[in-house]
């Protein structure tokens, strides 16, 4: 099958072709698709590069709205293959409306995203970050390091799906107290000690909050200035799954007043235009993101949390596996984004 892919880095590309050239291997030449790649994201204004091609593969930034399906029903495309677990960006009623499946990977390396987040919370703990510039122009004073001991502390966990169940797990292991915030609860975590407590306790008594859960309509900025108030003066806030469950400016507010002590993110609402670009050359227009960029207390990363050669592989290979099943007319499964899913 023909697939448009969108939002192309050389590192897609190397992966999805290695991934393709195994299908070849392993199934005959016919089995492996014909992929053209793209550098630009999928958008109302670039859909055109798709008319005609059956399925497109997209990631976290590209825009499947109503105007954008609208066209690629038009142009016959009647599967969209995410290379990521989230489809928030994906107009999921609209693509039902208009007959084109949808598809995604919903584990890849849980490991991969769990770990980054670790590294966050040790990074600015220990001000990592802030040693390793410092060292590099000959300053070796421990002045401003200062840490703490992540063993004794409480940490909130909000979201223990596969990722945020491995943080806890690790948590437990530094010897923290776990505190865990779900619908449904992991009846494991449980057992191994952490304990499922409701919202407000959680916010209450956390000494570190991480964020695993999704963007639906009732997580968008989860955190905001009315929950920052209700954490622990000094709080650390680590968010590795959407940009929008945090109100960026709600954050900027709680640093300056010292309630927010910590924010380490790997996303960001608006990071469409700023992530996976080089922009070191240029003057970045985001305001909000700038003014993040000025407090030493923040870590950001470019939403490189999945980016490891298990989490790659694995998604190059779900994503043509997807492509395969729908080429033959088989069932998507549990890989498949269904309207039931909007309401979970």
């Amino acid at each position: 099958m023909r697939i448009a892919v969108f939002s192309t880095k050389p590192y897609d590309q190397r992966f999805l072709e290695a991934a393709n050239q195994r299908l070849a291997d392993q199934s005959g030449p016919a089995a492996a698709h014909e992929i053209m790649f793209y550098e630009t994201r999928l958008s109302a204004e670039s859909v055109a590069l798709a008319f005609g091609i059956p399925a497109v593969c997209i990631f976290v930034n590209d825009e499947i709205d109503a105007a954008t399906l609208s066209m690629l029903s038009a142009g016959e495309t009647k599967l969209v293959a995410l290379r990521c677990a989230g489809f928030n960006n994906v107009d999921v009623r609209r693509a039902a409306q208009f007959g084109v499946k949808v598809a995604r990977v919903p584990v890849y390396s849980p490991h991969a995203v769990a770990e980054h987040t670790i590294g966050l919370i040790l990074a600015l703990d220990r001000k990592l970050h802030r040693a390793y510039a410092r060292v590099r122009e000959g300053n070796l004073a421990l002045d401003g390091l200062l840490g703490f001991d992540l063993h004794g502390k409480t940490v909130g966990v909000i979201g223990t799906g596969r990722i945020g169940a491995i943080v806890a797990q690790i948590l437990l292991g530094f010897g923290c107290r776990v505190l865990c915030s779900d619908d449904i609860q992991n009846a494991e975590l449980a057992a191994n000690g952490a304990e499922y407590v409701d919202g407000e306790t959680l916010l209450a008594q956390a000494d570190v909050i991480t964020l695993h859960c999704p963007l639906t309509p009732a997580t968008h900025h989860l955190i905001n200035a009315e929950r920052l108030a209700k954490t622990k003066p000094g709080v650390m806030l680590i968010n590795t799954s959407r940009g929008a469950l945090i109100d960026a400016s709600a954050a900027i507010d709680a640093l300056k007043s010292g309630q927010l002590g910590f924010l380490g993110l790997d996303v960001y609402e608006e990071e469409a235009d700023l992530f996976y670009r080089d922009l070191s050359s240029q003057v970045i227009q985001d305001d909000v993101f700038s003014r993040l960029l000025t407090f030493p207390n923040v870590l950001i990363t470019g939403h490189q949390a999945f980016f490891t050669d298990e989490a790659m592989t694995a998604i190059a290979e779900t994503t043509l596996a997807n492509v395969t099943a729908f080429a033959r007319g088989e069932a998507l499964g549990a890989n498949e984004v269904t309207l039931a899913m909007l309401a979970t």
